[in-house]
């Protein structure tokens, strides 16, 4: 079965990552230089806004690690997702799970990886109440 005759097909990106060395002086660029608009930052990490997709920046755990981008898929059902992609072999890298409660929305992770090796990951943000 073809993805259109499933229905199910990956359609919104919700966040991108890109790897940076030094946060402080990425955020000033993307923020100053390029304009963006900040949301917020916490530790070795800062996001922005961009039209709807987040931009993570993301500075590695050890110095000199290197990691390709992660395109973050937004899907409404994070359960289901996993399954259909798990039945068409997409090798996950774990399991859906809750990454961060947020005010308004839980938010909720799966991380996979493509035919070639490079990380991609779904989310869900589950609105509260």
């Amino acid at each position: 079965m073809t993805p259109v005759e499933s229905g199910f097909g990956l359609k919104r990106i919700g966040q991108i990552a890109v790897n940076v060395e030094n946060l402080d002086r990425a955020v000033a660029f993307y923020r100053d230089t390029l304009g963006m608009r900040f949301l917020f930052q916490a530790p070795n990490l800062a996001f922005f806004d961009c039209n709807g997709v987040r931009l993570l920046l993301d500075r590695p755990d050890k110095p000199g690690e290197l990691r390709s981008s992660v395109i973050y898929y937004k899907v409404d059902d994070i359960q289901a997702a996993f399954e259909t992609m798990s039945g068409r072999g997409v090798g996950f890298v774990d399991k859906p799970h809750l990454v961060a409660k947020m005010p308004d929305h839980d938010l909720w992770m799966a991380f996979f990886r493509d035919s070639e090796g490079n990380v991609g990951a779904l989310m869900s943000e589950v609105r509260n109440g």
